[in-house]
């Protein structure tokens, strides 16, 4: 899956529903990205979960983040902001007048999604009438797995992979450090708790396979 060689990197989290960790998704990788670039984190969503959880930090996070509502600003972006990687947080509706414009700008999407039959089936019609006609890289990702029935989410990917729909090979589990995180205004890189280093490896996971796609950038 090769991107074109030109910066910065533009990511889009997208899902034309709600409440299937599309926020929590940004906001941890923008700290694990940070780690290794300078990221800015864009809360494209009316609601503003993502810039609510990181105006509440106690701490410096390592990334930029701002609200952006006005549709015609996102499709400047790359203009506006000078770091390597631009990560947005995209509203929950598939037909928005943000979503129509930030899309076709995109170097990547990831489509989170819970592996449940009907998230699946709404997410997969996403991919099919949103994402794919454009022609950008993208990889699902499955989110909210319960860790007492994996199979659920194993299958879920062999539906995709049938499908030729891409899906990362790594998936979110379930676990309350990822609320209590967002309550305390930290990512879970930066949280201590029950879980938290499980947390933490689930989603390192997912950006060392987005990395991969992106190596002929590095």
């Amino acid at each position: 899956m090769a991107l074109p060689a030109h910066q910065p990197i533009l990511l889009v989290v997208l899902n034309g529903k709600g409440g299937v960790g599309k926020t929590t998704t940004a906001v941890n990788l923008a700290a694990i990205f940070a780690e290794t670039r300078s990221v800015l984190l864009v809360d494209a969503d009316p609601q503003g979960s993502a810039l609510w959880w990181t105006g509440r930090s106690p701490r410096a996070l390592g990334f930029d983040s701002v609200k952006v509502a006005d549709a015609a600003a996102l499709g400047q972006l790359s203009q506006s902001y000078h770091h390597d990687l631009i990560i947005v947080d995209t509203p929950p509706a598939l037909h928005s007048p943000a979503l129509t414009l930030v899309l076709p700008m995109a170097t990547y999407v990831l489509l989170p999604t819970p592996p449940a039959p009907m998230d699946l089936a709404a997410l997969i019609t996403t991919v099919n009438q949103a994402v794919s006609p454009q022609g950008v890289p993208h990889r699902v990702l499955l989110t909210k797995v319960d860790s007492r029935s994996v199979g659920e989410a194993i299958e879920a990917q062999r539906t995709l992979l049938d499908l030729n729909i891409p899906a990362c090979k790594a998936f979110i589990r379930a676990y309350k450090a990822h609320e209590r995180a967002a309550l305390e205004g930290v990512p879970v890189l930066h949280w201590h708790g029950q879980n938290a280093q499980e947390a933490r490896s689930d989603y390192c996971r997912v950006a060392e396979e987005i990395e991969q796609d992106w190596n002929p950038y590095d």
